[in-house]
């Protein structure tokens, strides 16, 4: 009997849930520093054991609806003052929600408005803590909604919902500065709108509870504000913090896309109405008055956003928001001027300089663009569209600001390819690809735009000529491959949107602009892009972008390249073939040809991808360059290292491009002469070198070897034995320490590039010899040694000094010879093995490797026979 007495208890039992915490509870009737602890491990204690319950025993639940335990609850909330006992009351419930399975027990916990008035409840929110439980709290009840349980939580009149708690108490924290807080309201109102209940959803697209959306979109163009003066910050402050600002960034534009994304979850749900509401909320608040006139360097009221800025949110708002309407009605706006929007939304001037004259300035004098149409809009000879239409610059007033006004915004974008700065550039190319591959947009509109891709226009064609429709067919097997005759209407669909911009939001597009020819628009297009491809000052990254759209739309023709373009692109071609010439006697030829094949590779899969390289969010993420940071200077070998990959991936592009201008397909590996043997009587096989190169400890032949002296640390002065070496395409120069018992062998000590050497005899002293010191490799060739994005670390970014002491000037000079000699045999074998990638007449023999023998002996006879 006492043995029975002394029996512990069982902590999961229901005489524990009765005797020891429920009939204790109700007992309480006011909660106070007392006797809180109690109340706070009742609760606790609770919610563990109907937990367990649900899960292994249905009495435990039963025993909880019969004594009315969430009256107890609301009761016990009533009667505390205390901060940690509603803490806890919050936590116990949001536990027992989210872990029961049973759906009876669910009801229960929903029913009899004990939820609603936890839900109602006033708590001081003021403590973190307590809206952090409170908002889990929420988000816990929104997850067990459906179509049953939702109806226990609103008030109906009528079978219409005049009264739901959960989503108003909600929408009361939509904003709130945290955004964790955002986050699960969010996720709460997801819950709410894909239960599908009918009377729910025109409860929350009624009046005053559809603001919401309106408000969402408020607070987006707020975020939009923010990226665009944290962007413009970082363009001010160039190169401070540049690892903390690119943070920065990149969290804001994540939570720009968190936001389009919830747009799209929120349309994705199916309430009728809402996808309407977000397209207005986006064009009236955001879409018109802002991010268009900011194209052309306007502002709106006062707020100030740049082009780049605006560039990138259209390009995610016609990504992620995937709204037919919308993507319709954007793409319809950009034929309209900015005269027909102005009016409209109040905007003004910023004082920023004009789209004209920013043209006029920032073209560089050899930029090598198109002749005499550099500073404005590319237009089209359509006088006679049979024979292949001629570039000419539109006369565009250049006085204040008024060329900004009565320009399309399409023509906005195509003079930002022709003549912007790289992110414009880079932010126009993206607005084009984001359309052409915008699945909701009409493909009248692209054709309208002149983006149609050829294939998707000889579709068209075919099918028109297969149900009879007259020009189909005509056009179909005509050489203009166009897709429509000038003057010859536009679908229904441009139609419809431009009647809806004028009718619902009062902007007005240009009859001329939207009349024209597709055909026109279209060679405005492939002009910008040839003359894109001519320019000097836009990165090779950019380039590529423009290759892939050019890609795009013409996918196996050069129909469409007229001998203008043709000239343009090999005049470019030849410049940058001659530049890459002159890196094979550089600081790294001998790297020259592995970062070209790596290029060449990247290149064609990047242009012939079925969607561009990079996201949108690149345009403002855009990567540092090695020479801009780590205090490297301009005339430094990774400064060298920097342009000549540059250069490289322009050259591969260029030269991809002439092999793609001619109609042909572009080969898997660039034409490069395989590397030659070993040269008999050289150096590298006088001294025993073979093919992997000169190793630290192993032994050589110090034939021709030049005795030297050098300190590497001061005071410590050492003999050797300097040697310079080239084997094909690489290069070393040596220190090697005799081996007295074995002449005339050595053994190697030092190692080094031979390339960029840029041996120098001192002027003072005609005995020493300055070499400059490479590394082996940069982190264009080996990111992975560098780290993250290839930034390498200081001390690998410096370039190291040798000062070599001869025995005499005679010695001195013979080292110099002996090095110039190798690298001119060096750089010679690189151009060697170049010289097919270099000549223009072996292009199309070496793209027609697949295709059988070529349709003609040249480069220049193809051209003709295409022309």
């Amino acid at each position: 009997m006492w043995f029975s007495f002394w029996k512990p208890r069982d902590r999961f039992s229901l005489d524990e849930l009765s005797r020891y915490l429920t009939d204790q509870l109700v007992k309480v009737q006011i909660v106070n520093e007392v006797n809180k602890d109690f109340v706070i491990e009742a609760l606790r204690s609770i919610a563990e054991l109907i937990t367990y319950g649900d899960q292994h025993d249905s009495t435990f639940f039963e025993f909880f609806m019969e004594k009315q335990v969430m009256g107890e609850f609301v009761r016990i909330l009533k009667v505390s003052r205390t901060v940690s006992v509603s803490l806890q009351l919050l936590q116990t419930i949001s536990i027992m929600i989210q872990n029961l399975k049973n759906e009876h027990a669910i009801y229960y916990m929903f029913s009899n408005e004990h939820m609603n008035y936890l839900i109602t409840y006033s708590f001081d929110f003021q403590n973190e803590e307590l809206l952090s439980y409170y908002i889990s709290f929420l988000r816990a009840i929104s997850g067990k909604l459906d179509r049953n349980t939702i109806s226990l939580l609103v008030k109906t009149h009528n079978d219409e919902v005049v009264s739901f708690p959960l989503y108003v108490e909600a929408l009361h924290f939509a904003f709130h500065e945290e955004s964790m807080v955002r986050t699960a309201i969010r996720a709460l109102t997801l819950n709410v709108y894909h239960v599908g209940d009918e009377s729910v959803n025109r409860y929350v697209t009624s009046a005053p509870h559809a603001d919401y959306f309106s408000n969402l979109v408020t607070f987006f163009r707020k975020q939009c504000i923010n990226l665009n003066a944290l962007v413009s910050d970082t363009m001010k402050n160039l190169g401070a913090e540049s690892a903390e600002t690119t943070t920065l960034i990149s969290a804001a534009v994540d939570e720009i896309e968190d936001s389009l994304y919830y747009f799209s979850d929120v349309i994705s749900a199916g309430i009728p109405d809402v996808g309407r509401l977000i397209t207005d909320n986006i064009l009236q608040l955001l879409i018109f008055p802002l991010l268009l006139p900011s194209l052309t360097r306007k502002a709106v009221e006062g707020v100030q956003i740049g082009a780049a800025i605006s560039l990138y949110l259209v390009c995610c708002i016609l990504r992620i928001v995937k709204i037919k309407d919308l993507a319709n009605t954007v793409a319809a706006a950009l034929f309209c001027p900015l005269d027909a929007v102005i009016p409209k939304f109040g905007s003004k001037p910023n004082g920023y300089t004009s789209l004209c004259a920013f043209e006029h300035e920032s073209q560089p004098p050899d930029s090598n663009n198109l002749t005499k149409a550099d500073a404005g809009i590319l237009r089209v000879d359509v006088t006679n569209l049979s024979s292949s239409p001629q570039i000419h610059s539109v006369d565009i007033p250049r006085e204040n600001d008024c060329c900004d006004f009565h320009l399309s915004l399409r023509e906005a974008l195509i003079s930002y390819i022709t003549s912007g700065d790289d992110v414009q550039v880079a932010g126009s190319l993206s607005v084009l690809a984001t359309l052409l591959q915008t699945k909701e947009l009409d493909e009248s509109m692209l054709d309208a735009l002149g983006i149609l891709p050829q294939r998707k226009q000889h579709k068209k064609l075919l099918l028109q000529a297969l149900v009879g429709e007259g020009s189909g067919e005509e056009q179909l097997f005509s050489s203009e491959s166009g897709s429509s005759r000038d003057g010859v209407e536009f679908g229904s669909e441009l139609d419809s949107c431009l009647r809806k911009l004028k009718e619902q939001y009062g902007v007005v597009c240009s009859f001329l602009e939207v009349r024209a020819s597709p055909r026109v628009h279209r060679f405005q297009v492939l002009d910008a892009l040839v003359s894109l491809f001519c320019r000097s000052n836009i990165s090779a990254e950019t380039l590529w972008d423009g290759g892939w759209l050019l890609r795009q739309l013409l996918p196996y023709s050069q129909a469409e390249f007229n001998s203008h373009h043709l000239k343009l692109l090999n005049d470019s071609y030849k410049n940058c073939a001659s530049a890459l010439l002159k890196e094979t006697r550089g600081i790294w030829p001998d790297l020259l040809i592995t970062i070209l094949s790596d290029e060449w590779k990247r290149c064609k899969r990047a242009i012939e991808a079925s969607s561009p390289r990079k996201e949108p969010k690149c345009i403002l993420l855009s990567s540092q360059k090695f020479s801009s940071e780590d205090g490297i200077t301009s005339d430094s070998s990774f400064a060298a290292g920097e342009r000549m990959c540059e250069l490289v991936k322009v050259f591969v592009l260029q030269h991809q491009l002439q092999i793609f201008s001619v109609g042909r397909s572009l080969p898997e590996k660039p034409p490069i002469n395989p590397p030659a043997d070993i040269f008999e009587n050289s150096r590298a096989q006088s001294a025993g070198v073979d093919s992997s190169g000169p190793k630290l400890g192993t032994e050589l032949r110090l034939v021709d070897a030049v005795p030297c002296r050098i300190a590497f640390e001061r005071g410590k002065e050492r003999h050797f034995c300097f040697l310079a070496i080239s084997l094909g395409a690489s290069g070393w120069v040596v220190l090697a320490e005799e081996l007295p018992l074995k002449e005339p062998y050595g053994v190697v000590r030092m190692v080094a590039p031979l390339a960029g050497t840029d041996p120098k005899v001192d002027d003072k002293h005609s005995r020493w010899m300055h070499l400059r010191i490479r590394p082996s490799t940069f982190p264009f060739v080996e990111p992975a040694r560098y780290g993250a994005y290839g930034r390498a670390k200081t001390k690998a970014l410096v370039d190291g000094r040798w000062t070599l002491a001869f025995r005499d000037e005679e010695s001195c000079n013979s080292a110099l010879s002996m090095i110039l000699e190798e690298i001119s045999l060096q750089s010679n074998e690189v151009e060697r093995r170049l010289k097919p990638l270099l000549d223009l007449e072996t292009i199309v023999e070496s793209s027609n490797s697949s295709l059988g023998p070529p349709k003609a002996t040249s480069f220049y006879s193809t051209l003709s026979n295409s022309l």
